[in-house]
């Protein structure tokens, strides 16, 4: 108990030390709780970025960029080479189309061309019957004429549970039911804007490819773009547009994100120059690395910070010891141990360090967001690529695809913030307190070892 109490008196013997050493404690326990709240915050962050991405490789024709470009669509027996392969779980395949009033459906589009969708029919050059009145050849100036009407998109899939794939951000049947990805029958879901514009509902039909198209569900996809459009089972559209066996992009699931860069190799090597192959590894990989770089810079400052804390500490308890040389000569020659001496100035330390660690965990709490967001400016090196924008090439199928699954992960530095729990101010105490004990201690052991005498002796 006197060891005890002498411990706690000598931590305040002289206010003016006991409030440097405070100081100086608490601003290194403050910057080792923010380099490691930032250390977790990071950690977490990128195990959430990793399990959002999915265990996903895309697959689109080379050469085409939605309904742009050239080239040969993929086909079926590119899906059979692709399912016999190992590490794969499962395989989307999906088939888009355009349907133009008065061509392919007698459909009307709920979105207006507006001042967008008349320049991309201007500079396409399209002529379409239904849209304009006089074809190219009596309009010398390129521009149609009459009035443009917006195509409708439709999608032919064979999996309703792989949503990005079907250019919608989200499925939700608001009337009827889900069709039979597997069907071959003339069935289709239909966007709300689209069954509004048409006063269709369950049950109506729709003429498509001069076939009647029965209505069996109703979507809210999101958003305007995803509810003026149609999807139906692959078989079907393959069926009705002509375009049998044809795919235009291909969805292919791993069976773990670590088999995900094995698969993207085997599948370039077996399709060739034929298909563009993109795992969502890449663009994971992509939006890590803006994290790795703040955790590597959070622990190696916080493994700074603990060490300029143990020096402190250790220099300041030195310090202390050599100070009170004469006293623990006293102390010796009254028959104290040399470990009722060390547990003294381990008792005197922990004070210190515990009324240093209080004020420093008010610091750090303060300091966290500040300080973690000068890092993430330090280590995001632009806002270009994976996180100022989506990566380019592909399909447009494959892009929208990529989007989705990366709609979180290209603002992770956006989104980061610093939290602070039980289980992190803990973790701090215990290593001040250890760095306390070993810092108090040794100092005190290799004075402790010295002769009364020579202790007592004048310097």
């Amino acid at each position: 108990m006197d060891t005890l109490n002498r411990g706690i008196r000598d931590a305040f013997r002289n206010s003016i030390r006991t409030f440097g050493i405070v100081l100086i404690l608490a601003v290194a326990i403050a910057m080792t709780l923010v380099m490691f709240m930032a250390l977790k915050t990071v950690e977490s962050k990128i195990e959430s970025v990793k399990s959002s991405i999915g265990n996903y490789v895309t697959v689109s024709p080379a050469g085409i960029h939605g309904f742009e470009g050239g080239g040969e669509l993929l086909t079926s027996s590119d899906i059979d080479s692709i399912k016999t392969m190992s590490n794969v779980k499962g395989v989307t395949s999906t088939l888009n189309d355009r349907l133009r009033n008065g061509d392919d459906t007698n459909l009307e589009s709920a979105i207006e061309p507006g001042s967008f969708g008349n320049r991309q029919q201007e500079r396409s050059g399209d002529s379409s019957s239904g849209n304009t009145s006089q074809n190219e050849n009596n309009n010398p100036n390129g521009q149609p004429q009459g009035e443009f009407k917006m195509p409708v998109m439709v999608v032919g899939t064979d999996d309703l549970s792989i949503t990005a794939s079907l250019n919608v951000s989200e499925l939700n049947i608001t009337s009827g039911e889900k069709f039979d990805a597997a069907s071959e029958e003339a069935v289709a879901m239909i966007g709300t804007k689209l069954a509004e514009k048409n006063n269709l509902s369950v049950g109506s039909t729709f003429q498509a490819y001069g076939q009647n198209v029965k209505v069996v569900g109703i979507f809210d996809g999101g958003n305007d773009f995803a509810n003026n459009s149609v999807v139906m089972p692959i078989k079907t559209l393959q069926k009705l547009s002509a375009q049998e066996g044809q795919i235009n992009s291909i969805i292919v699931e791993a069976t773990s994100i670590d088999s995900v860069s094995t698969l993207e190799t085997d599948i370039k090597s077996k399709l060739g120059n034929k298909a563009d192959v993109v795992s969502q590894q890449d663009s994971s990989n992509q939006a890590i690395q803006p994290l790795e770089n703040i955790k590597s810079i959070s622990f190696y400052s916080l493994i700074g910070a603990l060490i300029s804390g143990s020096i402190i500490l250790f220099l300041t308890m030195l310090m202390v010891v050599r100070e009170r040389k004469r006293e623990i000569g006293v102390l010796k020659a009254i028959g104290s141990s040399n470990a009722g001496i060390m547990a003294q100035f381990s008792v005197e330390a922990l004070v210190l360090t515990i009324t240093s660690s209080v004020v420093g965990i008010i610091i750090g709490v303060f300091m966290s967001n500040p300080v973690l967001n000068m890092l993430v400016k330090n280590a995001a090196t632009g806002g270009e690529g994976p996180l100022g924008r989506p990566g380019q090439g592909g399909a447009g199928m494959m892009m929208r695809f990529g989007e989705g699954m990366m709609s979180g992960a290209r603002n992770v530095l956006n989104n980061l913030s610093a939290t602070v729990g039980w289980e992190i101010i803990l973790y701090g105490l215990l290593a001040a307190i250890v760095i306390a004990i070993i810092g108090s201690a040794v100092p005190a052991y290799i004075i402790a070892k010295v002769r009364p005498a020579e202790a007592m002796r004048a310097e």
